[in-house]
């Protein structure tokens, strides 16, 4: 009885966890949904930026930003400006739920991305891709993955 009760807190925790995408095949989910060249970021700028806010983490919530918002997901995605996580102002512009954002299923996490950039700041939204990732030779974001 106790190795099943082991087995069982084991496969929950092992379900919990956060998926942290490998680089390419982040890349290719990416390019499979249109992101490559969107508003006029190669898929690089992407892959840059989705590192230095997350580190590929799928189910990754920053720490509280000095206005009382948070960011989530691989894209850190502002609950000030994009999502709803009912706990301040925000303009919820991307019409979900913070809590969309911190699954392994980033079609969502990819739909809110394309809605940010198409805003006037483009991906200057994302103080990191500004720091790292803006005007850098990116090549080196993709090299080696087949897409």
């Amino acid at each position: 009885m106790k190795a099943i009760v082991l087995i069982l807190l084991f496969l929950f925790i092992a379900a919990n966890e956060a998926k942290v995408y490998p680089k390419c095949e982040l890349a290719s989910i990416l390019r499979q949904n249109g992101i490559n060249r969107y508003y006029g970021y190669r898929l690089g700028n992407w892959i840059c930026m989705a590192y230095y806010e997350s580190g590929y983490n799928s189910r990754a919530v920053g720490s509280s930003n000095s206005n009382g918002s948070r960011n989530y997901g691989i894209f850190q995605i502002s609950s000030r400006w994009w999502c709803n996580n009912y706990q301040g102002p925000t303009a919820n512009g991307c019409n979900k739920p913070c809590s969309a954002f911190t699954n392994d299923d980033i079609t969502d996490d990819i739909t809110c991305a394309k809605r940010i950039v198409r805003d006037p700041n483009g991906m200057n939204a994302w103080v990191v891709w500004k720091k790292y990732c803006k005007g850098k030779n990116l090549s080196k974001w993709t090299r080696g993955c087949r897409l």
